[in-house]
């Protein structure tokens, strides 16, 4: 969540895969939308829509808001496949030309044309119990996680995680670099930010057993994630650096296939609808619709209102086209 300002994107990379590959996978994305309308619709109604997209609390709030009513509205089941966006990608490089996925939600990277279906800030979680009792003052700065103090109390996401991305890319854009010019970001990742890392750990269920056990402390997350924590009572905050929060963007898209199911487009219009943006909104999803109202206490670390202006966008056509050589030196470096 993803992260995941208002348009979905898809991160295009997955470790191991070669270039010709993770073209054919932006390719696809970007062309999805425009492709499945292409396409007429089949005549014969089916009777399963598949739907991939985010695990955690995003995949239960769905099952518990929206899927009930639509399956009812539709006489249709909603088969879902949960997993990161990189997950899913896999799964429709590994199906081309033989696709079982309907709709496809999915996060940053090159999928422009997609609808946007909740918008998160990248920022800093903290533990505030612990910080309390240790009489810390919380971080402002991303500058922060390289303090002595959180050595290996620290979580951040592997660089196959949109969240992870963008805290390489912060570190360059704070040292001299930024998405061209990657380097600076590597060198300060390496020599001081890792020192502190606990584990680099893709997983939100990982990463709220890691808080709850109390072996860390701080980490780098959305905030529809830490909002979702905090919700269930544990003593969480998430904190805008002031250097600002890279913005990440949930999207949906159709994904285009010969049996095209007619209920994917009914599906995302759900998805963009008050009813499920409400839902999502509860669970902390910086919502799109107008229909929800930006106050609502729920909402109190998305990216709305004033908060809106803290948050920076990504240059994706430049990080896209150097992501597979970013993992592959982060692999080899960073998480070595």
């Amino acid at each position: 969540m993803g992260a995941r300002g208002g348009g979905a994107r898809v991160s295009p990379a997955t470790p191991g895969r070669s270039s010709e590959e993770i073209a054919d996978v932006s390719r696809m994305a970007i062309t999805l939308l425009t492709a499945a309308l292409a396409i007429a619709p089949v005549a014969a109604e089916q009777t399963t829509l598949t739907v991939a997209g985010y695990g955690g609390s995003f995949e239960q709030t769905l099952r518990k808001s929206v899927f009930p009513p639509f399956e009812t509205k539709h006489g249709v089941r909603i088969d879902y496949v949960a997993g990161n966006s990189t997950d899913t990608l896999a799964k429709l490089q590994a199906q081309k030309g033989n696709q079982v996925i309907d709709v496809a939600i999915v996060d940053d990277g090159p999928m422009y044309q997609a609808v946007a279906i909740g918008q998160f800030a990248t920022g800093l979680m903290i533990n505030t119990r612990y910080f309390r009792d240790k009489g810390w003052a919380p971080p402002t700065s991303w500058n922060d996680l390289k303090d002595a103090k959180y050595r290996k109390q620290l979580v951040i996401p592997p660089i196959n995680n949109t969240y992870g991305l963008y805290t390489l890319m912060m570190f360059a854009r704070l040292n001299g670099g930024g998405e061209a010019r990657i380097d600076p970001g590597f060198t300060v990742m390496i020599s001081e930010v890792n020192p502190n890392v606990l584990v680099y750990e893709p997983s939100p269920g990982k990463m709220t057993e890691l808080f709850q056990s109390g072996q860390a402390v701080i980490a780098v997350w959305g905030s529809g994630r830490v909002q979702a924590f905090a919700n269930t009572g544990f003593p969480v905050d998430f904190i805008y650096p002031e250097e600002g929060a890279p913005i990440l963007l949930a999207s949906v898209c159709p994904v285009a296939k010969p049996q095209i199911n007619p209920l994917r487009h009914a599906f995302i219009n759900a998805l963009i609808g008050r009813d499920a943006q409400t839902a999502l909104a509860k669970d902390g999803n910086g919502p799109v619709s107008n229909k929800v109202d930006p106050t609502m206490p729920e909402l109190a670390m998305a990216p709305v209102g004033e908060r809106a202006k803290r948050v920076l966008t990504p240059d994706w056509d430049t990080i896209n086209a150097n992501r597979e050589a970013w993992t592959k030196r982060w692999n080899r470096e960073v998480e070595r």
